[in-house]
């Protein structure tokens, strides 16, 4: 009897722990406590995902040297107040997704004892303001905390930041916050660098003077109004990465008057621009119309903060911008002179709002360094442009006008850009894009300025750099052989542009660098892919195909998309030399022969192939009845070839055979008949003696 039996404890418990260096790994097991048998000069122990409710006192103290210590999802409800007893070194704490707003008095009192504590997560606690307030209190050191999806309501100047002067990152989204109210006052956090208040209930973030912030993510809230405090002697703000997507704004943010900012995303909010209001026209027919706004707080108190609506200046210092981000939002027009107070923007989105014309001239677009424009899903009937001022969008490698109503393009507009990688014109349906003869030559439209459309689209300069062109539901009507002549594209979309012609020189000039093909909808049939070697990615789908392009077989494809077409089956051979190299395919919507699906099998046993509709294909049997490509079919369907030779399936041949044998012997037997009163005479006659 060992001496654990005798005296009536518990034999110890063994803790099976991955050791990596003096890493711990106690993940995903049923650990009630932390273990104790592990080496005592571990600088990290991980036991995120086990059963501690409790983590007890000096449970950690034979680790000396632990600095990191993570407890998340252990549904954990109270550290004792010495659970860090003997561990005093302990730096990075992890507690997310645990039930600490149960024991947060206790909780707090061990926090307190860790001195040298800078990195805290707290989130999914279902904390509210007072269980915060006392967890965080007198944690000095800290200089990273996230109290992420928890149920804060408010900050104030009396909130859980008092005290904590060296913090420089706080993470409070997902929370219930309704109002920030003097709580970044006065110096309370002045190391502060990066906040994030996303998706909680802020209405409006009114007298920012948060200067030595650099990135403030306020996305998802019900924010209206962004109105930094225009005080020119609180220097300039340090703000690069300002995020208000997803709000509720009317107007552009009001911007500190000096600011460093790079970043701006706007997305999905309620913008205009208003500034055509300010004329005297305007003013004479609304003279009760006000020119500037003030701002209240919830405490009924006037607030200093006033903002003049139809002030040039509202913008605030764009002059810095890298990435401005407008997509979702109702703008009309840009204010004259708003692009170009950005000389150093690198990237523009207004894609989804109401602009109906485009105007890249000197008022509009300085000569800067603009690389993206994405102006897709407007209003778009017109893009103007000089000859004198092509120049400006010469860094311009991307350029996206899709999902407008353009019917013209400027004459050399594209071929006038030498660093255009990528143009998706898609779904302008009355653009009707015409491709140059073979000479290259611009037909129908002026060279000089004014923005005269051609009747033609040239890429010229344009040819030696793009590489990706995006022509879906362009009406396109013909491609000469050279279309693309000089160029070196990777991706080309011809996607809906029924009854196209297609001359086989013009695609085949890029079989040397064409990855991604698209063909959907084009009425194809005949095609040789054989040349593209390079080929990636192809959609074929919706285009009436009754056989399998046997040069498929020939490519490197990844995904194959055949969706929509008139497939009774895939030929053996070229599912067995296509299936290793596929990653991808889409088969639905196909009549597909439920007694030729060998290339099902095939496609199924390959681990590399995902058939991605596998749920949606449908096939017909012999008796035309439909059935799931991945149901088993009878035995009966195919004439018992799945599962040998069925005798019933040869008594079914054989009835009708004997049938007609038998009917030809009864038309044989009643015209041929012997007369029976012949017999009769022959047969029954009495016979002398």
């Amino acid at each position: 009897m060992t001496p654990a039996a005798s005296s009536g404890l518990p034999p110890p418990q063994h803790h099976l722990c991955q050791l990596v260096q003096r890493r711990a790994l106690c993940n995903h097991g049923a650990r009630s406590s932390a273990p104790s048998d592990l080496p005592d000069d571990i600088e990290e122990l991980q036991l995120n995902h086990n059963s501690i409710r409790t983590l007890a006192e000096r449970s950690l103290a034979r680790y000396r040297s632990l600095e990191t210590l993570s407890l998340a999802g252990n549904h954990l409800e109270t550290l004792e107040s010495r659970a860090f007893g003997g561990s005093p070194r302990i730096e990075c704490l992890n507690l997310a997704e645990n039930s600490l707003h149960v024991g947060y008095q206790e909780t707090g009192s061990a926090l307190r004892s860790l001195p040298r504590l800078r990195v805290l997560d707290l989130s999914r606690n279902e904390l509210d303001d007072e269980a915060a307030s006392h967890l965080l209190q007198n944690l000095t050191s800290l200089e990273q905390l996230d109290l992420s999806w928890n149920v804060l309501l408010r900050l104030d100047e009396t909130s859980f930041l008092q005290g904590l002067r060296q913090l420089r990152e706080l993470d409070l989204q997902g929370n219930m916050l309704f109002e920030i109210d003097g709580a970044f006052d006065g110096g309370v956090v002045p190391r502060l660098r990066r906040l994030n208040v996303a998706f909680n209930y802020l209405p409006c973030l009114t007298d920012f003077h948060m200067t030595q912030l650099v990135l403030l993510n306020a996305s998802h809230n019900a924010i209206e109004w962004f109105v930094a405090r225009q005080d020119p002697a609180m220097g300039v703000f340090r703000l690069e990465t300002l995020d208000l997507s997803d709000n509720r704004l009317l107007f552009f943010p009001f911007l500190p008057s000096r600011s460093r900012l790079r970043n701006l995303h706007l997305s999905r909010n309620a913008i205009r621009f208003y500034e055509h209001l300010a004329d005297q026209n305007a003013t004479a027919t609304h003279p009760n119309w006000t020119t500037s706004v003030r701002y209240y707080n919830l405490r009924g108190n006037v607030s200093n903060v006033t903002a003049d609506l139809w002030d040039e200046g509202l913008h605030g210092d764009i002059s810095s911008l890298d990435v401005l981000e407008l997509s979702g939002n109702q703008i009309d027009y840009f204010p004259r002179g708003f692009v170009a107070k950005m000389p150093a923007l690198s990237t523009l989105r207004v894609a989804t709002n109401c602009l109906d014309a485009l105007h890249l001239t000197p008022g509009q677009f300085s000569d800067g360094l603009l690389r993206e424009l994405d102006v897709s899903d407007n209003r778009l009937r017109e893009v103007a442009v000089t000859a004198d001022h092509r120049g400006a969008l010469g860094n311009l490698t991307y350029l996206n006008l899709s999902l407008n109503g353009l019917t013209s393009l400027p004459s050399g507009l594209l071929s006038s850009l030498p660093s255009l990688r990528s143009v998706d014109l898609s779904y302008n349906p009355e653009l009707g894009v015409h491709f140059c003869p073979d000479d290259g030559e611009d037909v129908g439209g002026s060279s000089g300025g004014g923005g005269a459309a051609s009747d033609c689209v040239a890429w010229r300069n344009a040819g030696s750099s793009l590489t990706r062109l995006y022509l879906k539901g362009c009406g396109v009507a013909r491609l000469p052989s050279s279309a693309f002549a000089g160029m070196s594209l990777t991706h080309l979309e011809l996607s809906d542009n029924a009854g196209i012609e297609l001359e086989p020189r013009s695609i085949r000039a890029l079989s040397g660098t064409l990855r991604h093909l698209g063909l959907g909808n084009t009425d194809v049939r005949l095609f040789d892919f054989s040349p593209f070697r390079k080929l990636e990615y192809l959609n074929l789908s919706n285009n009436s195909l009754a056989r399998f392009p046997p040069s498929l077989a020939n490519t490197g494809l990844r995904v194959l998309d055949l969706r929509d077409n008139k497939l009774s089956t895939i030929p053996s051979a070229h599912a067995n030399a296509m299936a290793p190299k596929l990653r991808r395919v889409f088969l639905s919507g196909n009549p597909f022969n439920c007694c030729r699906m060998e290339w099902s099998d095939t496609f199924g046993r390959t681990e590399t192939l995902n058939v991605v509709d596998v749920s949606d294909i449908l096939c017909e049997d012999l008796f035309k009845r439909t059935h799931r490509a991945l149901d088993r079919l009878p035995p009966l369907s195919c004439g018992g070839r799945e599962e040998g030779e069925s005798i019933l399936w040869y008594f079914l041949l054989a009835v009708p055979i004997f049938m007609s044998f038998l009917g030809i012997s009864v038309i044989f037997c009643l015209t041929f008949r012997p007369r029976l009163k012949t017999i009769k005479k022959k047969c029954f006659k009495s016979t002398p003696y």
